[in-house]
């Protein structure tokens, strides 16, 4: 059901614009789970997987990327290029978060798409450092577009008592894709690796044919019609398939459609009215970006400097360290909706920070081998997987609809900004060092930053478990 109330004609500039009455957030959050969410969560979440070949890519190629007759790449060089690509996923984020909400979820992503499959592709056609650096960069900044645009399509399209669990899941997802690219000749197998992504762009392009615009960020926008029709064809299909969709009244919310919201409004939104909440994910993003960046982009090198590792042998060490990736987000997942998100998250950021802490003092005095140090950082992993992935579950669903996609790319942009570009090259640097304390160094501070980010989750975090949307964040638009 939608109203369009028509505002008065001698009324206030803001109340002059017409009213919606909708239940579509309502009609949205009724529905179980059924096939079109788990299509939604294969096109979109796939970006998961992206990401993590990327990151993988960049870890298991860094020896290849040394050993290159053309590149020849330093470990300084390899941590370079590292951050490169997070430099783009940043103002990737900032540029195609503020287009995301303008524009809409469903046009952004094929845009970036685009830009990560033409710049992936073009990676492995790289010559020397300055053009892998750039290509990696504009890699980095399809992605980073990318995360915006799904992270607010996921929260608006799946219902809220299924919402953090789908999220941590499909974060888990992208630790899956593990490569050799040792297999083919220094100088070929790098290349081909690249080329994997491209082919798996234009798979994901042809899936997201068919999926549909928000309904939420068309109602908003005024275009309620548009939302009420894509809303009317899913629940036919789910009633198609044998879903039984209960009749009768359902919460309305009333809302001032808007056709974009000023980056003003959106600065006060963030830094006056939810001043909390943006201190929480701020901590959480940079926590985790720091954390996950510089230890999983350099792990390559720890391996081949410190254990003697040939560099064709580095995927079989990285396979267990993706299994602890996958395994923490689907066991504790559904922990998150029902025990609650703040205990969650501190818990997921403390152990993190602690087991860290722990491991890298006993790498520091030699005692973990090869093998030790693995399942060590596979122990690690399984939670700090969780952590990592409850950020993005919270900035994504702590803020308005209308500034959704934006305060996203804030926060991944100033978290990966922060903790995750300088984090790969400071750990290129400290290797290239031979000592293991200095790397011990390191660790420490990606310990502290886990520690912190628990404490102020534990504090100020929000309890948005098995909650709309609409009430965990009330719209600007809101006219109640």
């Amino acid at each position: 059901m939608t109203v369009t109330v028509p505002a008065a004609a001698n009324a206030p500039s803001q109340a002059s614009v017409a009213v919606i009455a909708t239940d579509i957030p309502a009609r949205l959050d009724r529905l179980r789970w059924g096939r079109f969410h788990t299509l939604v969560v294969v096109a979109l979440g796939i970006t998961w997987i992206l990401d993590g070949l990327e990151v993988t890519l960049a870890g298991a190629i860094s020896p290849a990327l040394k050993e290159s007759p053309q590149l020849q790449f330093s470990n300084a060089d390899v941590g370079l290029a590292s951050s490169a690509y997070l430099a783009g996923a940043v103002l990737g984020a900032l540029f195609f978060g503020w287009l995301t909400d303008r524009l809409g979820r469903k046009r952004l992503f094929f845009i970036t798409l685009a830009v990560y499959l033409v710049a992936t592709a073009s990676t492995a056609l790289s010559w020397n450092l300055a053009s892998f650096a750039l290509f990696r960069f504009f890699t980095g900044a399809g992605i980073g577009g990318e995360y915006t645009a799904i992270n607010s399509s996921i929260q608006e399209l799946v219902p809220a008592r299924y919402r953090g669990w789908t999220d941590l899941v499909i974060g888990a997802a992208g630790s899956l894709v593990l490569l050799d690219p040792n297999v083919l000749a220094p100088d070929l197998g790098w290349r081909f690796a690249f080329l994997i992504g491209a082919v798996l762009g234009l798979v994901i392009f042809l899936m997201r044919l068919w999926l549909p615009e928000s309904p939420r960020w068309l109602m908003t926008h005024g275009r309620v019609e548009e939302a009420t029709a894509v809303l009317d064809r899913i629940e036919a299909e789910f009633r198609a398939r044998g879903h039984h969709i209960a009749d009768g009244p359902l919460p309305v919310i009333r809302l001032r459609a808007r056709r974009s919201t000023p980056l003003r409004e959106v600065a006060v939104t963030l830094f006056r009215v939810e001043r909390r909440r943006t201190l929480v994910g701020l901590s959480l993003m940079v926590a985790q970006a720091f954390f996950y960046n510089a230890i999983f982009f350099t792990y390559a090198l720890v391996l081949t400097d410190f254990y003697a590792i040939p560099a064709d042998h580095i995927g079989w060490y990285l396979l267990p360290f993706a299994a602890g990736n996958f395994l923490g987000p689907v066991l504790l997942g559904r922990l998150f909706d029902t025990v609650g998100r703040r205990p969650m998250i501190a818990t997921t950021y403390a152990l993190s920070g602690v087991l860290l802490a722990g491991a890298g003092y006993l790498f520091a005095i030699g005692i973990l081998s090869a093998t030790g140090q693995t399942i060590a950082w596979m122990v690690i992993f399984f939670f700090a997987s969780a952590a990592a992935s409850s950020s993005y579950l919270t900035v994504s669903e702590t803020f308005p609809l209308e500034v959704r996609a934006l305060a996203i790319a804030f926060f991944y942009a100033l978290g990966t900004g922060i903790g995750g570009v300088a984090g790969p090259w400071l750990f290129g640097a400290l290797i290239d060092t031979g000592s293991r304390w200095s790397l011990y160094g390191g660790y420490l501070i990606g310990s502290v930053l886990m520690l912190a980010a628990a404490v102020i989750a534990a504090r100020f975090g929000v309890a948005a478990e098995r909650k709309p949307l609409e009430s965990v964040s009330r719209p600007l638009a809101a006219a109640d």
